[in-house]
């Protein structure tokens, strides 16, 4: 599989996600926004940074770039596509994935571990995982507080796209646990197909030993492997 690793004004995660996704053996590649996506491109990560200093809203004007029509396009066709934290601002601006992202409810930037607990497992981004499992990846984050109508969160718990919600080292869901405010603690979700994801932590800072902390990143990461 070839990756695209969509880059916009402000990414600053891009490189982290291609060396991460090489270590798994994937190869990825850096893609400038104006250059439009790849012929070849088998998958799609949105990365994280300040796309356009997160000007407007978080991710407003980057889901605005001509590359994300062809993101869109990507997507319905059965491309997988991941964003990750500014990439998941992006995603939802898109409408890729329902709800929003917002400033996190301490009003500060936080830059911390996390744990996660795996809500479903069956889908591409959690099949290397277990339904309950807990797992550590870290947020980088002042606008990750996830968003949406009451009515829609329901559809979300209704269909099982909720894949991650912020829990502690035990695996639970606590208000103490919930890093940034998110509704139901919630971390990561899907689209209307489970190929498309969106997520506030970031897995590409969990995937390579060297960097002498948590790999659990990696089970994420593999679905483009």
């Amino acid at each position: 599989m070839t990756v695209a690793v969509v880059q916009f004004g402000g990414s600053n995660c891009d490189r982290d996600a291609v060396r991460a996704l090489s270590h798994l053996g994937v190869d990825a590649e850096r893609v400038w926004h104006e250059d439009g996506l790849p012929a070849d491109a088998d998958g799609v990560v949105l990365p994280g940074g300040f796309s356009y200093g997160d000007y407007l809203r978080a991710g407003a004007m980057a889901a605005r770039s001509p590359i994300m029509a062809e993101v869109r396009e990507a997507a319905e066709a059965g491309t997988p596509v991941l964003g990750v934290c500014n990439g998941a601002q992006i995603g939802c601006e898109a409408r890729l994935t329902p709800g929003a992202f917002t400033t996190n409810a301490s009003a500060r930037f936080q830059c911390e571990p996390v744990h996660l607990r795996v809500e479903n497992a069956d889908t591409p981004w959690t099949a290397a995982y277990d339904e309950g499992d807990v797992i550590e990846v870290p947020i980088a984050h002042g606008e990750g507080r996830f968003e949406i109508t009451e009515s829609k969160y329901g559809d979300l718990v209704a269909d099982d796209r909720i894949l991650f919600r912020y829990c502690d080292a035990a695996g639970n869901v606590t208000g103490a646990s919930n890093p940034n405010g998110s509704r139901g603690n919630v971390a990561g979700i899907t689209g209307d197909s489970d190929h498309v994801a969106v997520l506030m932590p970031h897995p590409e800072r969990a995937t390579l030993p060297d960097l002498g902390r948590s790999v659990d990143g990696q089970g994420i990461l593999s679905a483009f492997a």
